[in-house]
């Protein structure tokens, strides 16, 4: 039965400790399912049946349809483009360029990103916009990709491009059925909240959230063009992801090193789902107080656990799975650990 109960999180022994000198300073605690693409839960950590927003972690889903409907071969969408349709990009140059470049390609222009507009979230890339003196545009939000993939699919399908974003618009009702296709759920009762760039977030119990992704991450039982559809999206990250982040960024880091072997995305308030093609394994997890730091701490534990830990994904993402703290003057003060079950 899904539990649609926002706060009624079952006791969780699955815990991130922040300890500072002798003591534990502060408690995460973490809600986590691993499943096959059967739907079989392997291992599983709190109430997972509690339905979660999963918000950008659920992206390389949302552009599916992107290709399943032939718009990115109609279109050209570049292997580069396919990876930024599945960001939560840092505003750098590279990203803004090519969403720039995206929309002019088929005949639009950032006027008709229906995200809102932020300053980039990577600091540098802030100060040298604010510095040469410009302001942000749409295609600074992270969620700019996301967006520019909407509106090919919208144009292809020869739909209209104003109110991409509303849940009663084609676009969007296609992502629902993914959703509903991926979770084996009837999603039609289920809570709609609006994300940050404005489309809508359904709630999705954390452990269908794992059976979807594991289903991306082996999509050997699905239909032949799904399939295939999965297989683009996940080559596409794996071959550019700082595409999918940027410069500084887990997911970048982790997914680079990877190769293929892992394909994870974040979300907002602390979610992680990621893609274990060659396991044909899914995971999903939310820190329930919505701290990063303590999803990326909770998602190398559970990496590490299941085996697929490379000396390229330690070199390149142990400074997040394993973070020390350090003070004003650089002195190491503590450190973050992940205790399970």
């Amino acid at each position: 039965m899904i539990n649609y109960s926002s706060s009624d999180f079952a006791s969780n022994p699955f815990t991130v400790t922040v300890s500072r000198g002798p003591i534990v300073e502060s408690h995460h605690h973490v809600i986590a399912a691993i499943s096959d693409a059967d739907g079989k839960l392997l291992r599983s950590w709190g109430d997972v049946k509690n339905a979660v927003y999963l918000r950008s972690a659920i992206k390389p889903l949302q552009a599916l349809p992107l290709v399943e409907t032939g718009a990115a071969d109609a279109l050209n969408v570049t292997e580069q483009e396919l990876s930024l349709a599945c960001a939560s990009h840092n505003g750098e140059a590279s990203h803004v360029d090519a969403v720039r470049d995206w929309l002019k390609r088929i005949g639009l222009d950032i006027g008709d990103l229906e995200c809102g507009t932020h300053w980039p979230k990577y600091e540098p890339a802030a100060l040298e916009l604010a510095s040469a003196g410009f302001t942000p545009t749409a295609a600074h939000n992270n969620c700019s990709g996301k967006h520019s993939g909407f509106l090919s699919t919208a144009i292809h399908m020869k739909e209209a491009t104003q109110g991409y974003i509303d849940l009663d618009h084609p676009v969007q009702q296609r992502i629902v059925k993914v959703l509903e296709d991926f979770t084996d759920l009837d999603l039609s009762r289920a809570p709609i909240g609006i994300d940050g760039c404005s489309i809508p977030t359904i709630a999705i119990p954390l452990e269908k959230a794992a059976l979807a992704i594991a289903r991306f991450a082996d999509p050997s039982k699905l239909e032949t063009d799904r399939a295939i559809a999965c297989r683009r999206i996940q080559t596409a990250i794996a071959k550019h992801p700082h595409m999918i982040a940027g410069t500084n960024r887990l997911c970048t880091a982790l997914d680079g090193a990877a190769r293929g072997a892992v394909i994870a995305k974040v979300g907002a308030e602390a979610v992680y789902l990621a893609a274990l093609p060659e396991l044909g394994l899914g995971i999903a997890l939310k820190s329930l107080d919505g701290a990063d730091r303590a999803a990326e701490v909770a998602l190398g534990a559970l990496l590490d656990d299941l085996g697929v830990m490379t000396d390229d994904i330690h070199k390149s993402a142990d400074p997040y799975f394993h973070p020390i703290l350090r003070n004003r003057n650089d002195i190491v003060v503590g450190h973050l650990k992940a205790v399970f079950d």
